[in-house]
């Protein structure tokens, strides 16, 4: 029974990172190939001085507050007894995780469309790096939990594809 719905929470929880992948990586892929081509016509507005200093600082701060508002709920979810709520801790920080990390690629691409600066490409670059490490897997669970090996079997089971 407890593996069942881990093994729900852990598919939904995964399912959100890909659909999130799934659609920022083409939207920021092809602005930047649009900005990178030399032979279109560029007629949108710039978006430099102040705003756009602003939205990339915005883009890096919250690269930064993802990283830590996620530890601070992998504190929490040490704290707790049962695996599920364990479990349900750590899926609703990394789905948290996953929409701030949509939220960078998102200012990453108006600000390179908008503006052109290579900082925005950085910002997307550790987005990505980002969405790497948030991806869940048990390894990663047991880890970051201080889960014991009887947990790491469930996780496992649970993890495996039907």
């Amino acid at each position: 029974m407890e593996t069942e719905q881990i093994r729900k929470i852990y598919r939904e929880t995964d399912r959100l990172g890909m659909i999130v992948l799934i659609v920022a990586l083409p939207l920021f892929g092809m602005i930047y190939l649009y900005h990178s081509s030399g032979s279109i016509q560029k007629d949108l507005p710039q978006l430099n001085g102040f705003f756009g200093g602003a939205l990339l600082v915005f883009s890096f701060t919250i690269l930064v507050g993802q990283y830590l508002v996620f530890h601070q709920h992998i504190k929490k979810a040490i704290q707790q007894e049962g695996l599920l709520e364990k479990v349900k801790i750590y899926a609703k920080a990394t789905n948290q995780r996953f929409l701030f990390l949509f939220l960078v690629s998102v200012t990453s691409s108006i600000g390179l469309l908008f503006s052109g600066n290579p900082g925005y490409v950085l910002s997307f670059a550790l987005c990505l790096v980002f969405f790497s490490l948030a991806k869940p897997s048990p390894d990663r669970m047991v880890r970051l939990m201080k889960l014991k090996k009887e947990d790491r079997a469930i996780l496992l089971e649970a993890a495996r594809p039907e």
